[in-house]
């Protein structure tokens, strides 16, 4: 859980500096906290969940072979098939929520 809050910190910028005014109110930093969430569950590989490969599979260049397959959780959970680009993140449109 501290390790979530780091990453929070650092890369939503208006938690790491505990203020509200670089994202213009509530509604901008609920906005940020989402993309980050998004961006962490979907498209960053977390090196916990990495998964041995059966075959270590050769590399584009000098270094060793490659022995790990890096996983994010949604693919860890069966929720997506492959791990998503930042474009693909930012592009997906969700269902629709509730409008106040």
């Amino acid at each position: 859980m501290e390790r979530l809050h780091l990453a929070s910190r650092q890369r939503v910028a208006a938690v790491g500096r505990r203020v509200t005014t670089l994202c213009k109110g509530e509604d901008g930093m609920q906005q940020q906290q989402a993309l980050f969430h998004a961006s962490h569950h979907v498209v960053v590989p977390h090196a916990s969940l990495r998964q041995p490969l059966q075959v270590p599979e050769p590399t584009q260049g000098p270094g060793p072979a490659q022995r790990w397959r890096p996983d994010t959780p949604a693919l860890a959970a069966g929720v997506t098939d492959h791990g998503w680009t930042r474009q693909e993140g930012l592009r997906y449109r969700g269902p629709p929520w509730p409008q106040h």
